[in-house]
């Protein structure tokens, strides 16, 4: 791909905590990497009264304390707050944007804005930077979610957008993409033959996502109480996962290919009628309980008052297209569960003839395990013959065959997410960004399960914290004779 990198970076939110724990340090590593293009310029803009210098001191902090001790290099420090420069803005006025643009100076040699604003901030801001020549052809922006919270507001928010930049110059972030394991996806799917004939509804019986936090709502209880589970985690990241496993081979591994197959996926999810809704999703908000040996307070109590925003959702998802016509996609996702895990479960179908139940040897189907967090691995679960003479029955047992990232590319640096999908804003690939079809299709399914709940009067069920949720999400699986994967 034609890389076409831009001289200024302009990051809004930069004194949040976006910015002090994942922006700067990444950025930071791709200065010290020597990734960032020669004579880049950064320009932090936020409500908080800073001048360069105090701006530089407040980074410096930043990469300080959430930087790890090995990447911290006095000299690279230096080079990189050098870089940094700093103008206050009010973005629900136009009055601070000259301003603004006087800071960022000449974007003829290409611009880049990182826009991680409050979604009613969207409109203005956009029109705020048209204002003063910082939304041209020479300029492309990336947008952090949340990007609406239904199909409506979400196009209001892409018309606004739309406005000034064209879908071309617009970089939707959803870190997930960024992953490592999760871009392994697609290498272990395409770049493997043997997985192919069996990657559609005759080879596989059931496919389970789980993304699992032990966290409650720590700073983002305004957000997450407007959001829930299913917008905050199920619309973007487990839909994005879900179109990975399930998108046709691309032609190509650029932006148009890949994300035309994605479009295609949302397009086929099944939208569910209100009537199914209550026997295809299960919702659940954590009450008291222990996490990693740590009592824990409800989340009516850290949020002060009582509420009916789910904190727990699991789905029964289909895609209806020729490959997975029939195969259940059951996703799931929760705060304050048991274990922080982050998922892929494959289950393939099981073998269609047993010659070892004769001689006492249970088989269990294959199953392929792409876990993206806390560790990155890919393991295959297969039958294997534990040792000895077999006199009293064959013993057979599930064995895994184990890539751990870790491992096999010992000495290969790992990148967070942000580093690769701030580099791909800076050079222009899109490939790794979210289209505004994808977005609107996945909003599509997701009110429907919100217009399913609200239909049924659906309030979640509480469960203990430290648990895999509530009982109803286990019994949302096992009424198909399918166990979710916690080990």
């Amino acid at each position: 791909m034609t890389r076409n990198p831009v001289g200024k970076l302009l990051l809004f939110g930069a004194t949040g905590d976006l910015a002090q724990r994942m922006l700067l340090p990444s950025l930071y590593g791709l200065h010290a990497d020597g990734l960032l293009p020669d004579g880049l310029t950064i320009t932090g803009t936020a409500r908080s009264d800073h001048d360069d210098a105090s701006f530089r001191a407040f980074a410096a902090h930043a990469l300080d304390t959430f930087l790890p001790a090995d990447r911290k290099d006095e000299g690279a420090i230096k080079g990189f707050l050098e870089r940094l420069q700093y103008q206050a803005l009010d973005a629900s006025s136009m009055e601070g944007f000259p301003a603004l643009a006087e800071k960022v100076g000449d974007v003829s040699g290409g611009l880049a804005i990182y826009l991680s604003t409050a979604p009613s901030l969207f409109e203005s801001t956009i029109k705020g930077l048209e204002s003063v020549g910082l939304a041209g052809a020479t300029v492309r922006i990336g947008l952090e979610k949340p990007l609406g919270y239904d199909l409506e507001s979400s196009k209001e928010i892409n018309d606004a957008v739309a406005y000034a930049f064209p879908e071309e110059r617009t970089y939707r972030i959803d870190h997930y993409l960024g992953k490592e394991t999760v871009q392994n996806i697609l290498a272990l799917r395409f770049g493997n033959f043997f997985f192919e004939p069996i990657w559609n509804a005759h080879g596989i019986d059931n496919v389970q996502i789980t993304i699992a936090e032990t966290v409650g709502l720590e700073e983002r209880a305004g957000y997450y109480e407007s959001a829930g589970a299913l917008r905050d985690m199920v619309q973007n990241h487990i839909l994005q996962l879900l179109a990975l496993i399930a998108m046709e081979p691309p032609a190509r591994f650029d932006g148009t290919a890949i994300r035309d197959e994605k479009a295609k996926v949302f397009r086929s999810l099944r939208l569910m009628e209100p009537q199914e809704v209550p026997h295809v999703t299960v919702t659940g908000q954590y009450g008291d309980g222990a996490v990693g040996g740590k009592i824990v307070k409800s989340y009516a109590e850290e949020l002060g008052k009582p509420s009916s925003t789910e904190t727990f959702v699991a789905i029964k998802a289909h895609v209806d297209n020729w490959r997975w016509q029939g195969v259940p996609f059951y996703l799931r996702t929760g705060k304050r569960m048991a274990t922080r895990r982050s998922e892929i479960a494959i289950q393939f179908k099981p073998v269609p003839h047993s010659m070892f139940a004769g001689r006492g040897g249970l088989l269990q189907p294959n199953t392929l395990i792409i876990r993206l967090q806390p560790e990155e691995y890919i393991q295959l679960l297969v039958m294997a013959k534990e040792p000895g003479l077999d006199r009293e029955g064959i013993r057979l047992r599930e064995v895994p065959l184990n890539l751990s990232m870790d491992a096999e590319f010992a000495g290969k640096r790992r990148r967070i997410a942000y580093e690769r999908l701030l580099l791909d804003l800076i050079e222009g690939d899109q490939t790794l960004f979210v289209r505004r079809d994808e977005v609107e299709a996945q909003w599509a399914w997701i009110d429907s399960i919100r217009a399913g709940w609200d239909a049924n009067a659906m309030k979640p069920k509480s469960y203990a914290s430290g648990s895999w949720g509530p009982s109803a999400a286990i019994a949302l699986t096992e009424r198909d004779g399918v166990t979710w994967q916690d080990d």
